[in-house]
């Protein structure tokens, strides 16, 4: 997961492990998401950014999207790119969630 993350900002927090109710959702994430499903052959990881980053859009869940934009970034993807998804994501996604998602990715890309 870190290596998919990057750097992460200093005043965030990277460990979701915090002793409170339902933690165990941290380790189950961290499992079947980052230790098999990024970790599997068959697309490279800035492949997998795109795929995550219309799914995500599409379901409208901006905290999570902004997450994965900074990952797409340590993944390869161009701003410009990240722009492209959003704007393909408009004709099938619908156009607020294409613009929720340009408010998301402008918070982390500062523009």
């Amino acid at each position: 997961m870190r290596s998919v993350l990057g750097q992460a900002p200093a005043d965030e927090n990277v460990d979701l492990r915090d002793g409170q109710f339902g933690e165990d959702l941290v380790e189950i994430g961290l499992v079947n998401v980052w230790a098999q499903l990024w970790a599997r052959e068959g697309l490279e990881r800035r492949d997998r950014s795109l795929v995550t980053l219309g799914i995500l859009i599409a379901l409208g869940l901006d905290d999570e999207l902004k997450n994965h934009v900074r990952i797409a970034r340590t993944n390869g993807l161009t701003e410009d790119e990240i722009a492209e998804v959003i704007y393909h994501a408009a004709g099938y996604a619908g156009f607020p969630r294409a613009m929720a998602a340009r408010k998301a990715a402008r918070e982390v890309l500062g523009g």
